[in-house]
């Protein structure tokens, strides 16, 4: 089953209503999902995947859609938590020993952008702006202190997402925070997959103006998306709708000889296999 949030009330919807709305996207059309205003709020209800199932409200034919309808699954997460170095091969292209325990820092909602809105760089940091596509991880229950069994049952789904990241900014301190968040730079989308209809055995793309730049097995990861939310789980509490970036592979532009950033006029493309494709324009602010 796959779950979106639509912007509504644009020449991109054929509803007349206003705001957005969780959807339940079938083979050509999203079906709404009434009374909830996005898929985290959808998963706030402890039977929401009876709820999504069961949804028949108006349909809105995807062929019509304007790709911008789309919004973030989760509009505003409660947390985003990032993993950084959790392929192999990324930790070796940055010269790095495989990690004993995941690595984590934080996003704030306001760097989330939907599936096909343009990432605007921002004149004061647009000199060293990177990709890095990942998986993202929802959580569909609360989670405190769980084991790496318990945590496959809390996983809600999966979706694409592209931590783009001010390298520049990232690395003016240990501490990398400052250089992950910015507003309105990470796409996420194009809507939430249940597990039951994720393949396991699948790749993880990012491009750039058609050249492919990052192509990894997803099992290439060190920590696994059940062993992160087990993990994070000891730290804090998960709820409904939080989401876990579980980090990339390599090919990364700032590990290249010589470095390699976007620039405007390009388009950044991610894609996972059974989850979707991000696309996103990169534009010059202002």
């Amino acid at each position: 089953m796959r779950l979106g949030t639509l912007r509504l009330g644009t020449s991109a919807s054929t509803s007349t209503g206003t705001g957005t709305v969780a959807v339940r996207v079938d083979e050509g059309v999203a079906v709404e999902i009434g009374g909830h205003a996005d898929v985290g709020h959808l998963l706030q209800d402890p039977s929401w995947a009876t709820i999504a199932r069961s949804a028949d409200g108006p349909e809105h034919e995807l062929a019509g859609l304007d790709p911008q309808a789309w919004a973030p699954p989760v509009l505003r997460p409660a947390k985003i938590v990032c993993v950084g170095l959790n392929y192999r091969n990324h930790i070796r292209e940055m010269g790095r020993e495989l990690p004993e325990y995941p690595t984590l820092f934080a996003k704030y909602p306001e760097a989330l952008i939907g599936p096909y809105d343009p990432i605007v760089l921002p004149a004061h940091a647009a000199d060293a702006v990177d990709w890095e596509g990942e998986i993202a991880v929802v959580v569909g229950r609360t989670a405190r202190r769980l084991t790496v069994a318990e945590a496959e049952d809390a996983i809600a789904g999966y979706a694409v997402l592209n931590d783009v990241t001010m390298r520049d900014f990232q690395y003016r301190s240990p501490q990398w925070l400052q250089g992950k968040t910015f507003e309105a730079t990470t796409p996420f989308g194009p809507w939430l997959t249940t597990p039951d209809s994720v393949d396991q055995a699948g790749e993880l793309l990012t491009e750039v103006d058609g050249e492919v730049v990052q192509r990894t097995a997803i099992d290439d990861m060190v920590f696994g998306p059940a062993a992160l939310v087990a993990y994070i789980s000891q730290i804090v509490t998960l709820h409904p709708g939080d989401v876990i970036a579980t980090g990339t592979p390599g090919g990364v532009g700032h590990a290249r000889k010589p470095a390699r950033y976007l620039a405007p006029g390009q388009e950044l493309v991610t894609s996972v296999t059974g989850l979707g494709t991000l696309r996103n324009a990169v534009v010059k602010e202002g």
